[in-house]
């Protein structure tokens, strides 16, 4: 099966600055497919060069088996983006932008498609709209229609759900799961670490433009995080255990487990010296802790 995108020794550098060095990323097609890393990574790098956008110094990129060099027409077509910046044309209605869009592509009659479109993103009423009268989630909207009307098989989100309200993401996320079950890859670069926990099946993590870990979602939450145990006391914890803790705010402490076995070792010095437990709980690693740690930084 041909690969949705293939990236192969991609190298790019913007003066001193190298944004990507030497990276190797093969997402398989039908994937939904998580592309994270801190600011200054180089997600927004990598996928200007997917998109033909930008020009890489070295190595080369594949969408669904055509080079983005050489056979750019192919590949693009292949391709649907939504970009992070709100980019607009302000003098057209929702439905003429996304008619315009079709022409790009040689798609004369394609009113059906747009209306679905249209209705699965809640944007049917404003169809008729100017696109400068639009809030900023609505124009957003817009931009996920236009990466969709050629029903690309891969589609690329960097940060969809950017400053977005909740309506948006979840009407958002049902339609992509719903493109995804059909076959359709889809990479997202976001800074929710929960929806990429909860909708990618494999991950990258890029830091400083390399390819700092790669692997499913359950693999890294297994490999790398660490659960906590969550507790609050009557009076103050014994000194030997309060030093492998972390006191958080309200009172409570957090302390880490390499394993759940640990939980037996925490709690016998709190009821050797008599201290009555008022909460405890047992938090599971998430996907933040992961990128923490990998990273050394936030998303």
């Amino acid at each position: 099966m041909t690969s949705a995108i293939a990236v192969r020794g991609l190298s790019k550098t913007y003066g001193a600055h190298q944004a990507l060095d030497a990276v190797d990323l093969v997402i398989e097609s039908g994937e939904f497919f998580g592309l994270l890393g801190p600011n200054g990574a180089g997600k927004t790098t990598l996928i200007s060069i997917i998109a033909g956008l930008t020009r890489a110094d070295a190595g080369r990129v594949t969408v669904m088996g055509h080079d983005v060099v050489s056979a750019y027409r192919a590949a693009r077509s292949n391709l649907g983006v939504v970009p992070q910046e709100l980019v607009f044309d302000p003098f057209f209605t929702v439905r003429e932008t996304l008619r315009f869009q079709s022409g790009y592509y040689g798609l004369t009659r394609n009113d059906d498609w747009i209306d679905e479109i249209m209705h699965n993103l809640g944007l049917s009423d404003k169809a008729h709209a100017n696109m400068r009268a639009l809030s900023g989630g609505m124009k957003r909207r817009v931009l996920v229609a236009q990466a969709l009307v050629h029903r690309p098989p891969v589609i690329v989100l960097d940060e969809p759900t950017a400053g977005v309200d909740v309506e948006l993401r979840q009407t958002l996320w049902q339609f992509i799961t719903r493109l995804n079950r059909a076959g359709h890859t889809i990479v997202l670069t976001t800074h929710y670490l929960e929806e990429a926990e909860s909708l990618c099946g494999r991950i990258a993590m890029l830091k400083a433009g390399q390819v700092v870990a790669l692997d499913r979602t359950t693999d890294l939450l297994c490999r790398h995080a660490s659960a906590y145990l969550r507790l609050r006391v009557t009076g103050d914890l014994p000194a030997g255990l309060a030093t492998t803790g972390e006191r958080l705010a309200g009172g409570a402490w957090r302390f880490r487990l390499a394993t759940y076995d640990e939980v037996a070792a925490v709690l016998e010095p709190i009821r050797a010296a008599g201290l009555a437990i008022e909460e405890l709980r047992v938090e599971a690693p998430d996907l933040e802790d992961v990128f923490v740690q990998i990273t050394g930084g936030r998303a």
